[in-house]
């Protein structure tokens, strides 16, 4: 069997993918002022899109895998952490 990730490489991952989810959402909408939502203009601002559910997807099997191997610290705030501005 592989390791698995330690609680401190799940945290880690956590922050950058919240960060990626960050990026991804800011760059979607401005793809989205900037260019139609479908035809040929439309296809980058929809791969980023499919990008996104991807990134959400991976976070939700990510969260599900800390609590299964750390379940003692696991917190949903590692692959969910609060917003900056809302701290």
């Amino acid at each position: 069997m592989k390791p698995r990730l330690t609680l401190a490489e799940h945290v880690e991952l956590g922050r950058t993918l919240a960060h990626v989810r960050d990026e991804l959402i800011h760059r979607s909408v401005q793809l989205a002022n900037a260019y139609p939502k479908s035809g040929p203009e439309g296809v980058p601002g929809q791969l980023l899109t499919k990008a996104l559910d991807a990134v959400d997807k991976a976070r939700s099997e990510l969260e599900n895998a800390l609590f299964r191997e750390h379940s003692n610290e696991a917190e949903t705030s590692v692959y969910y952490p609060p917003r900056e501005n809302q701290r």
